[in-house]
């Protein structure tokens, strides 16, 4: 039976000078897709400053505004429902020869259609003496390996808010064994790209009622591309398979692709921000 959500989505960014003019856009919107169904979406500012509805490089839809009054405080709101459906990740027939996808990994026509999702970026860049880090076993499926890594990555890193930004490299997660989704899903990303699969962040919304790690804030994980079966989702957060409870809004290459908030502020000095989600469920009613 499908599950209806409510999400709501609240940020809030304090400035030291006087903003006369910005720029801002939140990719914050769940996805409509083959399980999850938007419903009802509402985006409000504290200036009351027009909104308008764009679509990124990556084809998610985000909120735009441009605040043309002089401000140093604004708050945003964002209020979402959606439908669920049932979510079954392994509801595929394995290869009969484990060997034969690691095969297919290696054409240049699978390359070549996944690159995006093979390079190297700012954020799952490890260096040379990483290597060894973690390796694959060619006499497993690469979903068995996948799975693998995912606990791996699980047991390797200690989820703690806090000690790790959104500029934290990965050879300092690494060597702390600390931090948050975001990390967790940036290894998980570079260690698969680095053994020949293709991996993409994900952004969402995660509801915790059944005691996974998270924050008050967006939840991450990885999608991987499994040869002859398609993406499939991964939560080394919580080294689970992302099902029922992840909403997903957008993928990339990386964080940066996904973040929640991105602008111009015409303004000198720094700027504060939080933010707060809230992710409720009930039984859809049939």
């Amino acid at each position: 039976m499908p599950l209806e959500y409510t999400i709501v989505y609240k940020a809030e960014n304090h400035y030291d000078r006087i903003v006369n003019d910005a720029v801002l856009q939140f990719l914050i919107i769940p996805e409509d897709n083959d399980n999850q169904e938007l419903i009802t979406s509402d985006f409000v500012n504290s200036l009351h400053t027009p909104v308008q509805a764009s679509i990124n490089g990556f084809g998610f839809k985000t909120f735009r505004l441009n605040p043309r009054v002089p401000f140093k405080d604004i708050s945003f709101k964002g209020s979402f429902k959606l439908r669920k459906y049932e979510v079954n990740p392994f509801d595929f027939i394995p290869a009969e020869d484990p060997r034969a996808g690691f095969l297919k990994l290696e054409t240049l026509d699978f390359q070549v259609t996944y690159e995006p999702f093979l390079r190297t970026t700012k954020f799952t860049e490890l260096p040379v003496n990483f290597d060894g880090l973690y390796d694959f076993d060619p006499d497993k499926s690469v979903f068995d390996n996948l799975l693998e890594l995912n606990n791996w990555v699980y047991l390797h890193l200690y989820f703690q808010p806090g000690v790790t930004h959104v500029g934290t490299t990965l050879p300092e997660i690494v060597t702390s064994r600390k931090g948050v989704c975001q990390d967790f899903t940036h290894l998980f990303c570079a260690l698969a790209r680095r053994n020949g699969v293709p991996a993409r962040y994900v952004s969402g919304y995660l509801h915790q009622g059944n005691g996974y790690f998270g924050d008050s804030q967006m939840h991450a994980w990885a999608e991987s591309c499994v040869p002859d079966v398609g993406w499939v989702g991964f939560d080394p957060t919580n080294d689970i398979l992302a099902g029922n409870n992840h909403i997903k809004v957008a993928h990339g290459k990386d964080y940066q692709d996904c973040a929640p908030l991105k602008g111009v502020i015409f303004a000198p000095g720094k700027n504060e921000t939080s933010h707060t989600v809230e992710v409720s469920a009930r039984q859809a009613q049939q």
